[in-house]
């Protein structure tokens, strides 16, 4: 008799979700059903999800703050409002699919929050141990490391954005080309709209990083949309689904989730100049490794396009 209200519960927290394999383990049990009753609040309210980003970035940024102190119990404070920070993250998409009001620009803005909450936690952390130990290599450690984490960010999104693209949204979903964004960007004018300039010029550089580390995956995009128009045929879609699908969980060790369980346990036991080296070191073996595996996957699926345009 109780299994009614669960179940349904439970649909209305799926029907924010991008898509269920996308999604990691904590995204599904923590952040999401979080996520969706901080998402109706915040449309009882008429707030945007641009609102709910800034607020999220705003937390995150003091947590960053507070990691940069030596005492334990200022740290913690930093990883409950990092922990508010990742759950509003996850509001403001789920608030604008509730509401649908999903645009590109509150995708840019999305993206630029985050960024300015891991600048935080990096200056803020090699602050910290550049006053621990007064060493200019820890300057370089850290600019590495956070080079690493945007490259491996830039890529883990555009290869689950390609995996909702030709599987879990049957191609409905847009995908936008660094020519499509350089267009829009040179229509714009910094007079009459500095802010969409200034985040058009930021998207512009974020989708070039993305087709320079997947080219192949970029050609095969392009072929695809050339060919089907955006209805993609059954079986290409599982064709995309057996051979990407096994690595999504493999991408989302790349993910914020990751990275800030990996933090906290490392602030706990004092240690947190370690962070660097994990995103230096195993971060980046697994991210050479993955874009290897779905460079040679997209080749594959690529010629197998090629044959279906010649055969037709």
């Amino acid at each position: 008799m109780t299994s009614q209200p669960t179940e349904t519960s439970h649909s209305r927290v799926e029907a924010t979700y991008k898509a269920r394999e996308v999604e990691g383990l904590l995204d599904l049990y923590f952040y999401r059903p979080i996520g969706l009753r901080l998402a109706e609040f915040f449309a009882q309210r008429k707030m945007t999800p641009a609102v709910v980003t800034l607020l999220g970035g705003i937390c995150g940024v003091v947590a960053g703050h507070l990691y940069y102190y030596l005492d334990l119990r200022i740290n913690i404070v930093g990883m409950v409002l990092h922990v508010c920070a990742n759950a509003l993250d996850n509001a403001d998409g789920q608030l604008a699919r509730l509401t649908q009001k999903e645009t590109r620009k509150g995708r840019v803005i999305d993206s630029v929050a985050d960024h300015l909450v891991f600048a935080s936690i990096y200056v803020h952390l090699t602050l910290r141990c550049f006053f621990e130990d007064p060493s200019p290599a820890i300057w370089l450690l850290a600019l590495v490391a956070a080079i690493s984490h945007a490259l491996q960010g830039a890529a883990a999104d555009y290869y689950r954005s390609t995996y909702l693209y030709f599987v879990a949204n049957g191609g409905r979903i847009r995908i936008d080309s660094s020519s499509e964004v350089r267009l829009d960007y040179r229509k714009c004018n910094w007079h009459q709209g500095a802010w969409d300039k200034l985040l058009l010029a930021l998207y512009l550089n974020f989708t070039r990083q993305q087709e320079v580390l997947a080219p192949h995956l970029k050609k095969l995009r392009e072929t695809v949309s050339e060919l089907f128009q955006g209805q993609l045929p059954a079986w290409l879609q599982a064709r995309y689904r057996n051979l990407a699908g096994p690595m999504l969980k493999w991408w989302g060790l790349l993910m914020t989730n990751t990275r800030m369980l990996v933090l906290f346990a490392l602030l706990i036991i004092g240690q947190p100049v370690y962070f660097f080296w994990f995103e230096l070191v195993p971060l980046n073996l697994l991210f050479v490794y993955l874009i290897f595996r779905e460079e040679r996957m997209a080749e594959s699926v690529q010629e197998v396009a090629q044959q279906w345009r010649d055969l037709a």
